[in-house]
């Protein structure tokens, strides 16, 4: 690991080793995406390189599983696993709630079905992704290529009867051409500002044809683990009500963190 992190890079970091303390001998794993989950898999790959600790990961996206099998995490499909302990992922935003939303990068399909296929799932973040109301970072929803206007238009004209503060829908584009997600669908951002009830939202938009799942996670995330750059770890379970604060030593030498910028 490079000695000199930005502070968020380290927060992220301190996050990502404090969650992988929950991981125990001979769990399924399911492996998040995002930058804030690839440091957990390399934290995860320092345990089994040091500690010998035996899991198997459920990729949420080809970008983790060549991560993985890079540093040599064990890993498998949902269909083998069949059912997971734990899930470690990211998330663009959370509420006091730990309602989330993911899909910053494009893989919350199977984010989702990662993370409800498992008994807990734990959140690793840095402190600016807390919020007291979802809605500021945009909402992504994936939707099949076909008809993709036409499921637009049905998106923005279902946000008018609903509590949004805005109602921008946006294609999200790589380059010249519409983004692909790992199942070949495109994602549309929506653009709300204020989301003033995450749960009917969720529950509208799963009903609009075309759409193939959207960005809140309601009722999934079990903890969120909160890192800051002076080496702090805040651990928020929504079960238990408790906030335990905790200091994550700090040691940049592993050469499995050499590669990373």
């Amino acid at each position: 690991m490079p000695a000199e992190l930005s502070p968020i890079d380290k927060a992220k970091f301190l996050a990502a080793k404090r969650a992988t303390d929950f991981v125990l001998d001979g769990m399924k794993l399911g492996l998040g995406t995002g930058s804030t989950a690839a440091w957990m898999v390399r934290c995860l790959a320092e345990r089994i390189r040091d500690d010998g600790l035996r899991v198997i990961g459920v990729p949420t996206s080809t970008r983790t599983a060549e991560l993985a099998r890079h540093l040599g995490v064990p890993i498998t499909t949902l269909d083998e696993a069949k059912w997971l302990d734990l899930t470690i992922d990211g998330a663009d935003e959370f509420d006091p709630n730990l309602n989330l939303i993911k899909g910053g990068g494009a893989a919350l399909l199977k984010e989702k079905i990662v993370a409800t296929a498992s008994d807990q799932m734990i959140v690793i973040a840095d402190a600016a992704k807390e919020v007291s109301q979802l809605g500021a970072f945009p909402l992504p929803i994936e939707v099949i290529p076909f008809g993709w206007q036409t499921t637009k238009a049905l998106v923005e004209e279902t946000l008018v009867s609903l509590d949004v503060m805005n109602r921008e829908v946006t294609l999200r584009m790589n380059g010249q051409r519409p983004l692909l997600t790992d199942e070949s669908n495109y994602i549309l951002d929506l653009h709300l500002k204020r989301i003033g009830n995450p749960r009917q939202l969720a529950l509208v938009l799963n009903q609009i044809p075309g759409v193939v799942e959207n960005g809140l996670f309601i009722d999934i995330c079990d903890i969120v683990v909160v890192g800051h750059a002076d080496g702090r770890v805040s651990v928020k379970d929504i079960n238990s009500g408790e906030v335990e604060d905790d200091r994550v030593e700090f040691v940049p030498s592993s050469n499995i963190f050499a590669d990373m910028d």
